[in-house]
C-alpha cells in the first residue's frame, strides 16, 4: 500500500521537483527532497495543514512565496519528467523513507555549516549540501506514523 494516494500526473511533478531541487546530489538526494514532499502531505501540522495532493504541497506560497524555490527560479522544474526521476517519485511515494530525511518537513542548502536549528525545528542530519529538519517533539506527531 502506497504511503499516500497518487496518480501518474503526482508522479510526474514530483520527478521534476526531486531533479530540479536536487539533481547534483544524486539518486540519494533526490530521494531525501521526495521524503520532505511525501513528509508534508503526510503531515497536515505547522506550516502544512490542510494540504490533500502532492499538486498542493509542491505549489503551496508561504510568506509570498513558493515553498520549493526551484517552482519560482528552476528551469529544470519546467522541463519533461525523466523516467528516471519518475522511478525515485515512485520509490518515495510507495514506500522509501530514510534518515536525515526521514521525518523532516523542511531542507536547504547554506552557504556554510547546518545550523543546529532551523525556525526552532531540530536539525537531522546532513547529505551533501542539504541540510535536514524534522518537527521538535510534540508540534506534528502525524509526520511519525507509519514509522
Amino acid at each position: 500500500m502506497p504511503r499516500v494516494a497518487y496518480r501518474n500526473a503526482d508522479v510526474d511533478l514530483m520527478a521534476r521537483m526531486m531533479r530540479a531541487e536536487a539533481e547534483g546530489e544524486g539518486k540519494q538526494g533526490m530521494l531525501y527532497v521526495g521524503n520532505v514532499i511525501v513528509n508534508r502531505l503526510i503531515a497536515n501540522c505547522t506550516d502544512f495543514k490542510n494540504l490533500r495532493t502532492i499538486n498542493q504541497v509542491i505549489y503551496q506560497v508561504q510568506g509570498g512565496n513558493y515553498s520549493f524555490e526551484a517552482v519560482q527560479k528552476g528551469n529544470v522544474f519546467y522541463q519533461r519528467a525523466r523516467e528516471a526521476e519518475r522511478r525515485l517519485a515512485k520509490q518515495n511515494l510507495d514506500y522509501w523513507r530514510q534518515h536525515p530525511a526521514k521525518f523532516s518537513l523542511w531542507y536547504f542548502n547554506p552557504s556554510g555549516e547546518c545550523p543546529p536549528t532551523w525556525y526552532d525545528q531540530p536539525f537531522t542530519g546532513q547529505f551533501k549540501e542539504h541540510c535536514f529538519y524534522e518537527p521538535s517533539p510534540g508540534t506534528c506527531d502525524s509526520v511519525y506514523v507509519g514509522r
